[in-house]
């Protein structure tokens, strides 16, 4: 892998399209990155051509994307309550699969380690495991009392580990469906007594890569939730424990949120904010509170995703444009 550079980090391609966007993400191959808008499409965008092709189906935004591990198939997930999966390469691509699978917005996806479940969740407050050969409801998990933000599956022993709107974190047995632990990220909640309103959960979440650690990402500090002011920060939890290992924030108390978090392969961590701020990359690393590089970005970000390289990040902006950025100065 070639030396990365986070403070010389830089925008390296802009792939335009009609709407703002909610989501995005690499395939596992590298080739393509798949972006969700508000114009209820899927798009999967070519990284060396910049060719655009359309996935038409779902009925409102698109904000959860997933692949299986080969990355044949696609998964997406809406604010329809409609999973979709997609043969990620066709050259049109149709919908192969579709689950009517919760009352309300799915937030989140996971495919398994062996990629024969796919895990969603929404504000319906539930967590559902799906069959991917024919889209069949395996388990429906219940716990949480509230919206269910995000969910991931570990990646060594396959649990399933799920974050709601309060910052409350269930770790869950597949095989059961039970419980196995509970802890909280509750920096990442807050009740606005004026407005009556919560605001929080894990906009973002990611294990480091041998597991040790998750993380999530949000906003802290929250003044007013109706208008979102608060402050982006990512807290790394101890997967053993439960515990909280650091609570990653900016030098500069900037109003967002921190949409998106990932480990690079060197241990640093990577995370996305966007809001009334603009937007941001941050990069912390090890018990650091504060970054040690930071990179302004030209719009508002609303999701991250690093490419199986390690050294080039995708990022969904509300001005419309998915943005690849290179960790590393550009070329002479």
């Amino acid at each position: 892998m070639n030396a990365v550079e986070p403070d010389k980090t830089h925008v390296a391609k802009e792939l335009k399209h009609d709407r703002p966007l909610t989501a995005c993400r690499f395939d596992p191959t590298g080739k393509y990155a798949f972006t969700g808008a508000e114009d209820n499409f899927v798009v999967r965008w070519d990284l060396e051509s910049g060719a655009a092709t359309k996935l038409e189906g779902h009925d409102s935004w698109v904000r959860a994307i997933a692949f299986s591990p080969s990355g044949e198939t696609v998964y997406s997930g809406g604010y329809d309550g409609r999973i979709m999966s997609w043969s990620a390469a066709a050259e049109k691509p149709e919908p192969v699969l579709r689950y009517d699978a919760h009352l309300g917005w799915i937030r989140a996806l996971a495919v398994s380690l062996d990629g024969s479940r796919l895990a969603s969740c929404g504000n319906d407050n539930l967590v559902k495991l799906w069959d991917t050969a024919d889209g069949k409801l395996v388990s429906e998990f219940r716990g949480h009392e509230s919206h269910v933000y995000n969910l991931l599956f570990h990646p060594s022993d396959g649990s399933l580990v799920s974050c709601d709107l309060k910052g409350n974190v269930k770790h869950w047995d597949v095989a059961t469906g039970n419980v196995t632990r509970e802890f909280t990220a509750s920096a990442l909640h807050i009740y606005d007594k004026t407005f009556r309103a919560d605001i929080g959960g894990a906009r973002g979440m990611a294990f480091s890569r041998d597991g040790k650690q998750l993380a999530l990402s949000g906003i802290t500090n929250c003044t007013n939730a109706f208008a979102g002011v608060g402050n982006p920060a990512v807290l790394v939890l101890d997967w053993e424990s439960g515990k909280l290992a650091v609570q990653y924030e900016g030098k500069e108390k900037i109003n967002g949120v921190a949409w998106g978090v990932r480990q690079h392969p060197e241990g640093f961590w990577i995370g996305l904010s966007g809001g009334g701020g603009g937007g941001w990359l941050y990069f912390w690393k090890e018990a650091a509170a504060e970054e040690f590089a930071k990179v302004k970005l030209p719009d508002s970000g609303r999701d991250l995703d690093l490419h199986p390289d390690s050294l080039r990040v995708a990022i969904a902006h509300a001005d419309k444009t998915l943005r690849i950025c290179e960790l590393r100065a550009k070329p002479a």
